[in-house]
């Protein structure tokens, strides 16, 4: 069961590796986006920190949902008993 996980896991690293790899990097951004970022720098305008707001809240979402699933599969998995993998460890024991 845990060389499946690690096979699937490692299968999916690789997958990754070689899809952000492949993407062409980005040299530009909108149009409206920099026009407001530029404009928000000037006289004062508070438009700047709204714009900051939002690209943190955006950026904030992916995190929170991955804390909640470590959350959650830690709760999962905390519960269950270590399986020994000496068969006389319980020998020992008794």
């Amino acid at each position: 069961m845990i060389r499946k996980h690690s096979f699937l896991m490692m299968v999916l690293a690789v997958f990754l590796l070689l899809n952000s790899s492949s993407l062409p990097s980005a040299t530009a951004q909108c149009a409206m986006c920099s026009l407001n970022a530029e404009n928000s720098t000037k006289d004062g305008n508070t438009q700047g920190k709204g714009l900051n707001d939002g690209i943190l809240f955006l950026l904030a979402m992916p995190f929170l949902i991955a804390a909640g699933v470590g959350v959650l599969w830690y709760k999962k998995f905390r519960q269950q008993e270590p399986v020994a993998t000496f068969p006389l460890a319980k020998e020992g024991k008794e």
